[in-house]
């Protein structure tokens, strides 16, 4: 076994040195830069990442430039990625790693970081020191399961690990642990495709099991679908001066830890009979509804809140359902105004 998984690893290797992309971030192994881009590509296709990883290292060439920037011009410059709970982590992460004198060379040193979760603890280390440990990703994750032929709940703690050790053993066979992860990953990122993948093209094929069933594109699994979930945000906007008071959101389930309009939700059955507008967030169905400010949270206002001006939102929290929210109490304003005219 342990021949025939360095047989398929040198001819992996030999295929991403003919094959590998020119990205940005592969350029050198300066942890900084490998750092933003792994944040950057959770939740984001490498095409779209690109410029905004362009734009940002222009903006902040080093982990010092980011600590040192303010946390509105960090969100700004990370505006249309999405997910803006990244950007704040990355932030935080580099005031906490300039304190600490610079980024640790191990997974286990950099999971104690802001936002440095198993993923991209592990990508720091193993693409920037070496450390012979392996990344789970979505196209890891496709190749592991095709060449092992295993039908694993991936989306699964104690089935993750199954595939984790596996990729663990692949960064320990005495090949670049950097090549050998990225080389992985460029192969569930071209060839070993979801759909249609080009089995004739790959280097696994000698020895991959989908293959030999002759069903690759059955595997890995598909996670089921997360059942959707109805709530009702009744939102409290409190003005004064032009300015909207925003809290830390510590009641809702959707935006969590973010900045938003005060509020109390409640989780539905069926959709609500009235309400002022709809919106989306993954497996969240929100049905909202602006109602006066209540006497009661304005003590949780005066402690925890932040007045901002509209104009200043996107910098606090960008995400549409705010910006809709606005306005649709413009709408509501706008309304009464030409019914009391008429």
């Amino acid at each position: 076994m342990g021949q025939e998984l360095r047989k398929s690893l040198t001819d992996l290797m030999t295929w991403y040195e003919a094959n590998k992309r020119d990205l940005p971030w592969r350029q050198n192994r300066d942890p900084y830069r490998i750092w933003i881009s792994e944040t950057m590509l959770q939740q984001t296709t490498t095409r779209a990442v690109i410029p905004y990883f362009e734009k940002f290292l222009t903006q902040f060439p080093t982990l010092y430039d980011l600590a040192r920037a303010p946390l509105e011009q960090v969100l700004s410059h990370w505006a249309g990625l999405g997910y803006y709970s990244r950007a704040r982590n990355l932030h935080r992460s580099a005031q906490a790693l300039v304190a600490a004198g610079g980024f640790p060379e191990n997974f286990e040193s950099l999971m104690e970081f802001p936002g440095f979760g198993p993923y991209t603890s592990r990508a720091v280390a193993a693409l920037a020191f070496g450390q012979e440990v392996g990344v789970i990703d979505g196209n890891v994750i496709r190749v592991l399961c095709r060449y092992k032929g295993w039908p694993v709940a991936w989306w699964k703690s104690s089935e993750r690990n199954k595939l984790q050790t596996e990729i663990d053993l692949w960064a320990q066979q005495g090949f670049c642990p950097a090549t050998i992860n990225q080389a992985v990953m460029e192969l569930g990122a071209s060839l070993c495709s979801p759909q249609r993948p080009s089995c004739f093209q790959c280097p696994l094929r000698t020895n991959c099991k989908a293959e030999k069933m002759e069903k690759p594109d059955h595997l890995p699994l598909k996670k089921p679908r997360r059942q959707s979930e109805i709530w009702l945000w009744e939102v409290q906007l409190f003005s004064h001066q032009n300015h909207f008071a925003l809290i830390p959101n510590t009641y809702a389930p959707f935006l969590r830890g973010q900045w938003i309009f005060p509020g109390q939700v409640q989780q539905l059955n069926s959709k609500p009979k009235s309400y002022d507008f709809r919106h989306n967030i993954t497996h969240y169905d929100i049905f909202v509804t602006l109602v006066s400010p209540q006497p009661t949270m304005e003590s949780v206002v005066e402690a925890e809140g932040q007045w901002i001006r509209p104009e200043e939102l996107s910098l606090w929290n960008p995400a549409s359902l705010l910006k809709k929210t606005l306005n649709a109490k413009d709408g509501k304003e706008a309304k009464c105004e030409a019914e009391h005219w008429v």
